[in-house]
């Protein structure tokens, strides 16, 4: 464990050329600012910029988190997709809030953002569906997320049969996946510094606008 201890200690943080970050002139809605930083790192080649950490609440009151795929953002939210009967389906119909928390490292940018979450409607949680790979509508077909496995064999089997369901109904949509949308209340922007000079903004809706302000790193 010490030696664990000493090479996480010793692993370099903030390595390579970052990008500076003036909170002078910033946008007056977080969406905007949150889609530059975004094309940014899709522009830099970071790995997976779309992949996010959803963190919601369970029964009993406890936190749970996971990484997911942002699925879009615009003024009307951050969205993202699953199914209604899984785990995080189910705390979020008990408790409809989450945090949303994305970390671009080669950028040394992070972005948090808090707030209510909805279903987007039925409509648009098929045209969803329907635009995943017909890999992913299997596997999303079983409706077994989080439940017990006997073994990978039993996973295996279950895949093919519902690969092949999908192969003969092209169009078919479970009723419980759902597109939900994060209505954010509160919006965070990070820039990591070598030096620790790091940048913090915070935008808090107000009525239709938002209140911006910087934070203490």
């Amino acid at each position: 464990m010490s030696d664990l201890r000493e090479l996480l200690r010793g692993t370099e943080v903030f390595s390579g050329e970052l990008p500076t970050f003036d909170p002078t002139g910033l946008p007056a809605d977080p969406h905007e600012l949150f889609s530059e930083w975004l094309l940014a790192a899709v522009r830099d080649g970071v790995r997976e910029p779309h992949a996010m950490t959803l963190s919601t609440v369970d029964a009993a009151g406890d936190p749970d988190a996971r990484v997911l795929i942002l699925k879009n953002v615009s003024p009307q939210g951050w969205e993202f997709a699953s199914d209604a009967g899984g785990r995080k389906g189910r705390q979020l119909a008990a408790h409809p809030a989450a945090a949303l928390t994305f970390y671009w490292s080669p950028l040394a940018r992070q972005v948090r953002v808090r707030g209510r979450v909805e279903p987007a409607g039925e409509a648009d949680s098929a045209a969803d569906f329907l635009a995943r790979s017909p890999a992913a509508r299997a596997e999303a077909l079983l409706g077994r997320q989080s439940a017990p496995l006997g073994d990978l064999a039993e996973r295996d089997a279950a895949v093919r049969a519902s690969a092949e369901r999908v192969a003969r109904e092209p169009g078919l949509v479970p009723p419980s996946w759902t597109l939900y949308v994060l209505r954010a209340e509160r919006v965070e922007f990070w820039q990591g510094d070598r030096e620790r000079r790091h940048v913090r903004v915070d935008y808090v809706r107000e009525g239709d606008g938002w209140k911006r302000g910087l934070l203490w790193p």
